[in-house]
């Protein structure tokens, strides 16, 4: 089986701003693209994307999961990195148009069509340390990905890091390549020493994110997880479980956690954890490892909150249940 992420459709969706304009989006081959080597991006990480992804429903037709949520990220990713501003509507009508070219290729349940628009600073200039690019490049890339569990629904291990932190705070509400680049050493580290899964940030002692999804901790009827800033990602997938466990008449609390709170927590029987994002939706966490401890979050196993809110919101986004909040694109 091919790595999450690493199949891509043969042609993509692209679009080019040179300063004054955007140009026509335009369906090109997906194989290669053609940079300046001075360009902005590759100097000074002029960069932004978003992952969402397309289902295929029983009935044959073709759905897109919060699209709407996505393109205001994006748009605002581009105008914190001061990047030219996108139109979220001509955008859309990429990824839509662009699913639709590809609607036979999108898998079936448990698989989906994994969507990335992309954003990034063209203008030649190396001397542009300090401003930003006045061109840029647009382009939507689709990889169809099979179940992210198709390996087993294993547990994940966490490094809880009080000490660093996953990127710039004032950046941390941005999807930008940056900062998932700044947090890969010390998950390297947590690796090698501790084989651990991912390292849970957690800078002053505040829990915040791990380096690739929100993080979310199940006590009993209540979720806690962080409340929104500008210091970490605004997950699209962390809302729309929040909204369903307030469906179901789970007590949502969006606040400072301490690590202090959290380990006591975690040990509790029936705690559970979960980290939230658009690959696995929820991923398991069964252990935290703090001070070279470690810590089982409750029993150590996968959760029976954590399996029903992440197959509630499943059954949604493969048409298998009512799709109450209107969060389903037609294509």
């Amino acid at each position: 089986m091919s790595a999450f992420g690493s199949v891509f459709m043969p042609e993509m969706a692209i679009t080019w701003f040179d300063g004054t304009a955007w140009s026509t989006p335009d369906l090109v081959s997906s194989d290669s693209i053609q940079l300046h080597p001075g360009a902005h991006v590759l100097h000074y990480s002029s960069t932004c994307f978003e992952g969402l992804k397309a289902f295929r429903h029983d009935d044959g037709t073709i759905k897109i999961f919060r699209i709407d949520r996505n393109m205001a990220r994006f748009s605002q990713s581009a105008q914190l990195l001061a990047l030219p501003e996108i139109d979220q509507a001509v955008t859309t009508k990429m990824v839509t148009d662009l699913v639709a070219h590809f609607a036979d290729e999108v898998p079936a349940p448990p698989g989906s069509m994994y969507i990335r628009p992309t954003l990034f600073g063209t203008e030649p200039a190396i001397g542009k340390a300090a401003a930003p690019s006045t061109t840029a490049c647009q382009y939507v890339l689709l990889s169809p990905v099979g179940d992210y569990f198709a390996g087993g629904d294993a547990c994940l291990r966490l490094l809880v890091d009080d000490q660093g932190m996953r990127c710039a705070p004032h950046n941390g509400m941005i999807k930008s390549g940056g900062n998932y680049a700044s947090a890969l050493r010390p998950i390297m580290e947590a690796k090698a020493k501790y084989k651990a899964d991912q390292v849970l940030f957690c800078p002053g002692g505040d829990v915040q994110e791990t380096g690739a999804a929100n993080f979310l901790l199940i006590d009993g009827d209540e979720i806690i997880t962080k409340a929104l800033d500008e210091s970490f990602l605004h997950g699209v997938t962390r809302d729309s479980i929040l909204t369903l466990a307030r469906d179901m008449g789970m007590k949502v609390s969006e606040r400072q956690l301490s690590v202090d709170e959290l380990l006591e927590r975690a040990a509790k029987p029936g705690c559970e954890a979960a980290l939230s994002g658009t690959a696995a939706v929820l991923a398991p966490v069964g252990t935290l490892i703090y001070g070279d401890k470690e810590i089982s979050v409750g029993n150590g196993k996968v959760g029976e909150t954590t399996v029903k809110l992440r197959q509630t919101l499943n059954d949604i986004q493969w048409g298998k249940a009512e799709d109450r909040h209107g969060w389903l694109t037609s294509i």
